[in-house]
């Protein structure tokens, strides 16, 4: 393994234990994809996701799934768990969690697709799931 292609990896070396306290400020960090040539579906299980009601300031739990086709670059799975994990003093809306994920994946490594599933534990005797995708043209 080249240490150049871990030239940009900040977190993964690190013990860390200060965790960034909004999805604003943690880092979604990528490597080379060293198999661009191909079609191949990387899934993250995120199934202890928590954030806080946007009105209520109270706990959502969630169970998140991000599923994408890398193109040139692939994220590097403990920043995704870190910038996921920024979201647990993070005030927002099911929808808004599942699209900025997105979002955020698309914008950072620029993937042939993406889907991202968020599945919400009910509040309120109501439970959320949500879809959002992305294809390259």
């Amino acid at each position: 393994m080249s240490d150049e292609r871990l030239k940009d990896l900040t977190l993964l070396s690190k013990n860390e234990s200060n965790y960034f306290k909004s999805p604003d400020d943690a880092p979604l960090e990528c490597f080379d994809n060293q198999y661009a040539d191909r079609d191949y579906w990387i899934t993250f299980d995120c199934p202890e996701f928590t954030s806080l009601c946007p009105v209520t300031g109270q706990p959502d739990f969630g169970h998140i799934i991000v599923k994408y086709v890398p193109d040139k670059k692939c994220i590097e799975s403990k920043s995704l768990k870190m910038y996921l994990f920024a979201f647990r003093d993070h005030n927002t809306f099911h929808e808004e969690v599942v699209n900025r994920v997105l979002s955020d994946i698309v914008a950072i490594c620029d993937p042939r697709e993406a889907h991202v599933i968020g599945d919400f534990r009910p509040r309120g005797g109501i439970s959320l799931k949500i879809e959002a995708s992305h294809k390259k043209s």
